[in-house]
């Protein structure tokens, strides 16, 4: 994801409106313009392009709210409940996903195509107040050209993270407004468990680990590696699928990509989109969710998002699939145990890095 969060944020929306509609809702779940779908995101949700071919598709019109990070964004979804900022949310994640549901701000909807995604990406199967749009392996990227100038072997696993040669070199998302570091957070639990996680981020902060608010600022301010960033940190928390985007378009292509992925740190994060309750347009927002559970959409997901699609049937690019990380066994987290400890390990995650 992003992620998600994700490397298209930029070109998310640039051109559509970002004022939330105003119009009054009608008796049939309309809105004054009925043509008009609102979409709130995160920074990184589906690109122009990919709304475009909605709008030219359907017929409707689509707006788009960005409303920061993920855990931003679901922050200020749960504020505006009963009064809606728009129609769908996109981005709420594995990580966030009881604390949209318990507070109840999705509509039950079965978008069509749900039947192409496998159950284990269904986490609200039966009630399908979220549909399942896309998955990633949340892991520590590297810059290649820093590692082979300074004749030092990039990391492999959290463990690697807090040796002396890595001090100061890293930069990671803030867990209370990042899904991304949240995601990390929790890959830390799922590798040390209750009872050692917290003597592990001690001794990450005590090896210098940076801490942003989010992965925008992170992987395109502050890390090295990115074709967008100019920062001095040459490992970063991302995506396993975020090297293909730096080898996009270049001619010839090369062997390798100029950033790796540190397979042993990587958490599962799967995201989902919704339809709000009390969508002024609901039916334009049931279109925009088959849309982006649609085969056509699906298949765009890799190369526009950089993320897996959910689709099983999607068909992924040989790009995305030769210059990304596949992660076998990336670290998991049951929902219920996210669900039961989520507020609690963010807490206490800020009062050991943040203070």
């Amino acid at each position: 994801m992003s992620t998600t969060r994700r490397i298209t944020a930029t070109a998310v929306a640039a051109a559509v409106g970002m004022t939330a509609l105003a119009a009054c809702g009608s008796s049939d779940g309309g809105s004054a313009d009925a043509k008009t779908v609102t979409l709130v995101s995160h920074d990184s949700g589906p690109s122009e392009s990919a709304l475009a071919a909605f709008e030219k598709e359907s017929g409707y019109k689509v707006k788009v709210l960005k409303g920061g990070d993920a855990g931003k964004a679901v922050n200020q979804a749960i504020l505006s409940k009963g009064n809606p900022q728009g129609d769908v949310f996109f981005g709420i994640d594995n990580t966030l996903l009881s604390r949209g549901l318990d507070e109840g701000i999705f509509s039950p909807y079965q978008a069509e195509g749900l039947d192409k995604v496998p159950a284990t990406l269904q986490l609200d199967k039966g009630k399908n107040r979220v549909t399942p749009l896309d998955y990633g392996d949340i892991c520590v990227n590297y810059d290649r050209s820093y590692f082979d100038r300074h004749k030092i072997a990039p990391p492999k696993t959290f463990d690697d993270l807090i040796k002396p040669r890595y001090k100061g070199l890293l930069v990671t998302e803030n867990s209370a407004t990042s899904s991304p570091g949240l995601a990390f957070q929790l890959g830390t639990i799922a590798t040390y468990g209750e009872e050692g996680w917290q003597g592990y981020w001690k001794k990450l902060r005590a090896n210098g680990v940076e801490v942003v608010d989010g992965w925008e600022q992170a992987y395109n301010g502050r890390f090295s590696g990115s074709v967008a960033g100019k920062g001095d940190k040459p490992l970063v928390v991302s995506y396993a699928s975020s090297p293909p985007f730096e080898v996009l378009g270049k001619k010839p292509a090369p062997k390798e990509a100029p950033t790796g992925v540190a397979t042993g740190t990587c958490f599962r994060q799967i995201e989902f989109g919704g339809l709000l309750k009390g969508a002024k347009n609901e039916k334009g927002g049931k279109a925009l969710l088959d849309f982006l559970l649609s085969k056509k959409f699906q298949e765009e997901v890799p190369l526009q998002m950089f993320v897996n699609p959910a689709r099983e049937d999607a068909k992924v690019p040989e790009l995305f699939t030769k210059y990304g990380a596949t992660i076998d066994k990336p670290a998991t987290l049951a929902p219920e145990t996210i669900t039961k400890n989520r507020e609690q390990w963010i807490k206490q995650w800020s009062s050991l890095v943040l203070k």
